[in-house]
């Protein structure tokens, strides 16, 4: 073999040789397992969990919708579910519980936290004072919320007003239905639930307004994703494909609440009618990276002023927060 045939030869291996290193592996494909509730959280995934169903989603999910989140976070813990979606201050809790291993991926539904009344006049959150408000929730956010609230506004929540806290939102609707008048604090979808069983029932305060009012540097978020930590850092495109297909989901029930309906119906359990009038009310959102911050860090603040252990005992680092 001659010189220049040696060299020719030595040349294209060295140019292999760079061509293969320049090339960047490929991120290995990987199923998504992904959880949510059923509820208002979940709402904004429907689209998306049909579309796996149907096999023309572009990434690879296992959706798991349970009743509460009681059935999502051991799972989450263990490894077997890779994002979940669940309330926010819950999300607070995971990261103390993981030491970090639980990163916030998304904010994914605002606001589900309505007044309503039925023979009561109430136009503002003054006009509560004296009053019996029934609710659910207590020694959870939506309690943490309505407190926050009313103190903002000069209202002593446990002198000016009576909370009179029911286990399930069917026992209030079942008791305004009973009673001349009342007031109670509801979340979406029961709200419209309420409208509907109970003549002369009426949205008169919305508490994702009420909050902005008096704390205009935060908001009040119901749900958020969440993801592992481990999971993120090894499949970043999986995620990203996720994020942009999740966002995608929740234009779309959100830009025709009605053709979403039937699917909210068939994953999350709520009627038809009931969602297509609900929906619109429930705040559904995708709000990632720099911007999740803003939003959910100062209501954060808000319920581990009134109970750390409401957000598992101190408030989250900044590593708390997915930047992708």
């Amino acid at each position: 073999m001659n010189i220049k045939r040696i060299f020719s030869l030595v040349l294209c291996l060295a140019l292999l040789v760079g061509a293969l290193a320049g090339c960047a592996a490929p991120e290995e494909a990987v199923t998504l397992r992904v959880g949510g509730m059923k509820g208002p959280t979940t709402m904004g995934m429907v689209n998306l969990i049909n579309a796996s169903s149907e096999k023309t989603a572009e990434g690879d999910y296992e959706f798991t919708v349970a009743v509460n989140a009681d059935e999502l976070t051991p799972k989450f813990i263990k490894g077997e579910l890779d994002i979940i979606a669940v309330p926010a201050n819950l999300a607070a809790n995971l990261y103390q519980k993981t030491k970090g291993e639980a990163q916030l991926l998304a904010l994914n539904t605002l606001g589900v936290l309505y007044v309503v009344a039925k023979n009561e006049s109430v136009s503002a959150i003054s006009d509560l004072r004296g009053k019996t408000i029934y609710a659910t929730g207590k020694g959870t956010t939506p309690e943490f919320t309505l407190r926050h609230i009313l103190a903002k506004n000069g209202i002593d929540p446990d002198k000016d007003v009576t909370l009179e806290f029911k286990s399930e939102p069917t026992e209030i609707v079942a008791l305004l239905k009973s009673s001349d008048s009342g007031i109670a604090m509801l979340p979406q979808p029961f709200v419209t639930v309420a409208k509907t069983n109970v003549e002369g029932l009426s949205v008169v305060l919305d508490l994702t307004r009420e909050w902005e009012k008096v704390d205009t540097n935060s908001s009040v978020v119901t749900g958020v994703l969440v993801v592992r930590k481990s999971f993120a850092a090894e499949h970043p495109k999986a995620v990203e494909t996720f994020l942009t297909e999740y966002a995608a989901s929740v234009e779309k029930i959100n830009s025709d609440p009605a053709a979403s309906a039937a699917l909210v119906e068939e994953y999350i359990g709520v009627k038809a009618p009931i969602a297509t009038q609900a929906i619109p009310a429930c705040n559904l959102v995708c709000i990632t990276g720099k911007d999740m911050q803003p939003k959910i860090g100062g209501y954060l603040e808000a319920l581990h002023a009134q109970n750390p252990a409401a957000v598992g005992g101190a408030l989250p680092e900044a590593d708390f927060y997915y930047a992708g």
